[in-house]
This record gives C-alpha cells, structure tokens and sequence, in this order.
C-alpha cells in the first residue's frame, strides 16, 4: 500500500512539474508573440522634429502650431556621404529616409506624416463664447443658435485664411527649406477638413503636387452626440468636392453618427491603428497628408505612442511613423 502511494505521489509531482514546464513556455511564446506584434506595429519615431519634444496635455493650455520648416532639427545622420552633410536639413533627411527604406539590413519602413487640423470652424467659436463644459451640456447636442449652424460645421472666414496661410507656407517651404510637397492627401469627411484640404493643397499643384484627397471615416472627429460631428451625405460631398475620392463601402448617409452615445477615444485606436496599417499595405508613398481633428489627432497619437501633444486650429505638425520598429524608437 506505502509502494503505490509513493509511486502515485511520484507520478503528480511529475504532472505538476510538467505542467509548470508548459505554462513557462506557454508564457515565454506569449511574451514573443507579444514583442513581435509590437515590432509589426506601426509607431512613432523621434529624433527628427521638434514636434516629439512640445509640451504635452491641455492643462498648461498649450497648443502646437505650425513652425518654420516644420521644426526639423539640425542635426548629422550615420549614414550620409560627404557630399550630403552641406546639403538643406530637408534635403539631408530625404536622403536618411531613402537609406532607411532601402531595406539595407532591416524590414522596417518609415513614412511621414503631415498631420494636419482643420481651420477655425463654427463650433470653435460658439465653445469658446459659451465655455467648454456648457458647450458639451446643452450646445454640442443643437444644430445652431438661430443665428449660426454648425451641422457638419464650415469653417469660419478666420478658418479660411488659416488655410490659405498653410498653402503660402507650403509653396515657400517647398523653395526655403527645400520641404518636399505630400504624395497622397487623406482627409475627413466632414466639411471643414474638406474645405481646409482645398485651400491649402489645391493650391500647389504648380509645384508638381497631384491633388486628389482621400476620404476616410477613420481620420473624422470622434462621432455622436455632438452635430457638428454629424458628416454630410455623400452626394453632397461629391457635389461640392468633386476632386475626392471614395472608398467603394462609403455609405451615403452618416451610418456612425448617432445622438445619444459618443464614440469614446479608445474606441478610435484601433480604427487609427488599422488605418495605419493599410498605409504601409497600399500606399507607396513616403510623404503623406492627413486633415482631421483634435480628437482623431489623439487617437493618432495613442496608436503609435506619440507624446499627446495636443494641436491648434488650423496647424499641421509631423510625425515620423515606422512598420517594424520598437515602440517609441529614436533615429
């Protein structure tokens, strides 16, 4: 009887033991798999702009504008030939950007954003006359005050001249800073984006920039409740900028909005970070635009660990992104 009780206390030592074995390793491919995907991912890279290092959160009330030449940093890159080191920063980051996408010893790919927040809209300023708290209460839910609309709001004739002051920056960047011009334009559906992305870009086309700009639900402002977040159909859109372009699934009414439950910004970064993706599957291009929101901006920010700075009306910052990097890398 003591023979077999010692051999069955044996044989569940050993199932404990192999057990413990399993899990370990169990745990071990999960930390891999873990560390894999996050390497897969897309995120953010610093070291080139000025942008990474701006103050974060809204409390000190800082908003990022737009800074001349973007704010690129000065500085040398490991692998320039000597006759790249006398060339414009602009120029010398180009020529880190093609090393880097040449595939010399890594799969990683990097891509730039030119992340851009619409003008003054008309919400803008009927939050800033009531008071933040007060605007989210009672004024968000309305479609106007009786004098003004901000259904899908426009932009005001301040937001307007935002625009047109970014086209101006463009065209002497392009000149002064030898900045080069987007290869892909993406943009909100909602009117303001839409009007913002007209006047600034369709403005440089005599520069060589080919100007068809991409609707994508997945770069709108955080959706419901609030109507000026309620987009236009589609027909109208495409009354009204004709130059735009559609994905085949674009609905013609909003299907998103709805009055009595907001999208929270958590719930956008998966949609921000599947976006993401698709741009390293299907878009070639190294410079890229994007028009869209404070709040579509943040969840940008979240899905690629980028430090949550947060952006003015009417600005465009960049960001440097890569597939295949470690999560908040520096270059």
């Amino acid at each position: 009887m003591s023979t077999l009780l010692i051999r069955t206390s044996i044989g569940v030592v050993g199932l404990a033991v192999a057990w413990i074995s399993l899990k370990s390793n169990m745990m071990m491919d999960s930390s891999n798999i873990g560390q894999q995907q996050q390497r897969d991912g897309v995120s953010y890279v610093s070291g080139f702009f000025e942008h990474d290092r701006q103050p974060t959160g809204p409390e000190q009330g800082f908003r990022a504008h737009t800074l001349p030449g973007f704010g690129i940093l000065s500085r040398d890159y490991d692998d320039e030939q000597p006759n790249e080191s006398k060339a414009a920063q602009w120029e010398r980051f180009q020529a880190h950007l093609r090393h880097l996408n040449s595939g010399t010893g890594t799969s990683s790919r990097y891509k730039v954003l030119f992340v851009g927040r619409h003008g003054e809209g008309v919400h803008n300023v009927k939050e800033h006359e009531v008071g933040r708290a007060e605007w989210e209460r009672h004024w968000s839910r309305l479609e106007g005050d009786g004098t003004r609309t901000w259904l899908d709001a426009r932009l005001t004739d301040r937001g307007k001249q935002q625009a047109k002051a970014l086209a101006d920056f463009w065209q002497e960047g392009a000149v002064t800073w030898k900045m080069p011009l987007p290869e892909s334009y993406y943009t909100s559906p909602l009117a303001r984006c839409l009007e913002t992305e007209r006047l600034i870009y369709s403005e440089l086309q005599h520069l060589g920039s080919s100007y068809r700009p991409v609707v994508k639900d997945a770069i709108r402002e955080i959706y419901g409740v609030h109507t000026c977040d309620k987009r236009s159909s589609t027909s109208w859109i495409q009354s009204n900028f004709p130059e735009a372009l559609f994905d085949p699934s674009f609905t013609e009414q909003d299907e998103l909005w709805t009055q009595d439950v907001r999208e929270t910004l958590e719930e956008r970064v998966p949609v921000m970070a599947n976006l993401l993706e698709e741009l390293f599957k299907e878009d070639s291009a190294t410079f890229i635009s994007l028009t869209m929101h404070s709040g579509a901006i943040r969840a940008l920010y979240l899905a690629t660990s980028h430090p949550d700075v947060w952006v003015a009306a009417g600005a465009i910052v960049p960001i440097v992104i890569c597939k295949g990097c470690p999560r908040a890398v520096s270059s």
